[in-house]
């Protein structure tokens, strides 16, 4: 039970070709009759608080790098009618959270992960049973298991595995597609691999580690991009700046991996490395390069783009 209301009212800024889009700035509004209101751009932080205050929003549907857009530069008398942020797509870092709860201190944060192939919600926080930093609980319609890499045995709760799914929710396939199968046989059972990491908390909430090639291994250890990007985007923020100001990448090879930061922000190398090792990270999680760029580039749902960014060396 997400709590909605018919007299609800959902700011909609999501591109409608991205399955998280459709399904709750288009399909979800058209189910339960509630009000929609839509801005093209979702850059336009500015424009999308005056769209708040102007009709009373009380639901806002976006990625976390959206949501930091449109708070960032809003008075809290802008934004005080919201009573619920729902993001996915990516990380909602803790950044984003001290945001919305500095704007917006009544609203709840419903994180929740997805993927396009699952239709595309696999796992949400509810209002009624709801954790910050965690993408609350599987539907209740998928059948799900925590595995190793290989995905052979289940890992234990507490350790970070593949999420492999099944369901009806889950598709049959692409189409004009020979390359290697997505999914994989498992306990007699055939499920979809993600090819994302998770983990259980203690109280049974799942937390979303990252995509596995968003990874490394370094001396035999996984080395976690996501991880130590968190850490510096929470210490360098930028309040002012719409958009990224830095990311993680590896470069070199598969066998001789580089942790490089690009940023746009003039940051020495033995300063960043001391802000993550004063954040408990192990000495090798250590960034090797920093890169300067005028932009990071950003993808139509607001992610990092890391494709694009590591042809700008």
């Amino acid at each position: 039970d997400m709590h909605l209301r018919q007299d609800d009212c959902i700011l909609g800024m999501l591109p409608p070709f991205h399955s998280f889009g459709i399904l709750l700035n288009v399909m979800m509004p058209c189910c339960t009759n509630i009000r929609m209101i839509y801005h093209a751009n979702p850059m336009e932080g500015d424009m999308l608080a005056r769209l708040i205050a102007a009709y009373k929003a009380t639901m806002a549907v976006a990625t976390p790098t959206f949501v930091a857009n449109f708070l960032r530069n809003a008075t809290p008398a802008q934004v005080a009618s919201l009573r619920m942020v729902i993001t996915g797509a990516e990380k909602c870092t803790d950044a984003v959270y001290d945001l919305i709860v500095s704007k917006c201190p009544e609203a709840i944060v419903l994180e929740g992960y997805g993927i396009t192939e699952c239709g595309p919600i696999v796992a949400l926080n509810k209002p009624d049973k709801a954790k910050a930093g965690t993408i609350g609980h599987p539907l209740d319609c998928l059948e799900w298991a925590v595995t190793d890499e290989n995905c052979q045995h289940r890992l234990p709760d507490g350790q970070t595995g593949m999420l492999i799914v099944r369901g009806e929710n889950v598709f049959s396939g692409y189409i004009n597609y020979d390359g290697p199968s997505p999914f994989v046989e498992f306990e007699g059972k055939t499920w979809y691999r993600t090819g994302d990491l998770v983990a259980l908390d203690s109280d049974g909430f799942m937390v979303f580690k990252g995509r596995l090639k968003r990874f490394v291994k370094i001396g035999g250890e996984m080395v976690s991009l996501p991880a130590i990007e968190e850490i510096l985007v929470g210490h360098y923020r930028d309040e002012t700046h719409e958009g990224p100001v830095l990311a993680v990448e590896s470069l070199g090879d598969e066998l001789h991996p580089e942790i490089t930061l690009f940023t746009t922000m003039p940051l020495q190398r033995e300063e960043v490395n001391q802000v993550i090792r004063s954040a408990g990270m192990a000495p090798i999680n250590t960034i090797r390069n920093i890169i300067s760029v005028d932009a990071i580039p950003v993808l139509g749902t607001g992610k990092v783009d890391y494709r694009t960014l590591k042809t700008q060396v």
